[in-house]
């Protein structure tokens, strides 16, 4: 049983041991199941999952002739995976020779390549979870106040203000103070692994329509359903203006 979780730094990659069940999915089929895996920082926002190449289904792996440098890494040769009757090229990648020791047996699956992710048996969409980014959700009696050409689209003193490690504060109201005439629904949707799946509205005022200009969560996920059916609007699409201050 491991009973540290080292972490191993390199340039601006940091490699940790995770203790989270992971999966993924191609066509509906299994392709990688894990206890034990690594997250890796290849970016510094949030960390890329890597399976111990024992918990991948090897047999759905085909070897490809190219080889992917990384600085950090070193060079990976590339496998496409085929499952559920899909293929996805150069989908996993293994660094057999990687400066970190711990990357060496074992093998990375594109994340958009695969149809599914699972953190035990939540569905992730987006990205990993960075287990070091925190969502606060606290209600709030500063006066919010949302404005566009002059019009006053919402005002509240009952906001839900939520805070999300690295982002400003936004600022969740109740549909009830927001001028839901003037918004109107879009097509676009977008996931938050940590909060799960928005929809978007549009704003028009007479000839000035302003395409996504705020979003909800319907049905977040259970951590953030402080935020469900509250609006929260763009600081660069309108002006928010919190207790007499506009916001930048």
């Amino acid at each position: 049983m491991r009973t540290a979780r080292a972490t191993r730094v390199r340039g601006r990659v940091r490699v940790e041991h995770g203790t989270k069940r992971i999966r993924a999915y191609l066509g509906g089929e299994l392709v990688a199941d894990t206890t034990e895996p690594l997250l890796v920082w290849e970016k510094p926002s949030y960390p890329t999952y890597y399976f111990p190449a024992v918990d991948v289904r090897t047999e759905l792996l085909s070897p490809e002739n190219d080889v992917v440098h990384s600085p950090s890494r070193g060079d990976g040769h590339a496998f496409t995976v085929t499952a559920g009757g899909k293929e996805a090229a150069g989908a996993a990648l293994h660094y057999a020779q990687s400066p970190f020791e711990a990357l060496r047996e074992a093998m990375r699956l594109d994340w958009e390549a695969m149809d599914a992710w699972f953190e035990e048996d939540e569905q992730v969409f987006t990205h990993p979870r960075d287990p070091y980014t925190r969502v606060d959700i606290l209600p709030s009696s500063r006066r919010i106040r949302i404005e566009a050409a002059g019009v006053t689209v919402a005002e509240t003193s009952k906001p839900t203000l939520l805070f999300e490690t690295g982002l400003p504060a936004r600022y969740y109201i109740p549909k009830s103070h927001v001028r839901m005439d003037l918004l109107t629904p879009s097509e676009t949707v977008s996931h938050c692994p940590y909060k799960g799946e928005a929809e978007y509205w549009s704003l028009r005022i007479g000839d000035d329509i302003r395409p996504d200009v705020a979003w909800s969560y319907r049905t977040p996920l259970p951590e953030s359903q402080k935020i469900a059916g509250l609006v929260c609007f763009y600081y660069d699409k309108v002006d928010v203006y919190v207790d007499g201050v506009r916001q930048h």
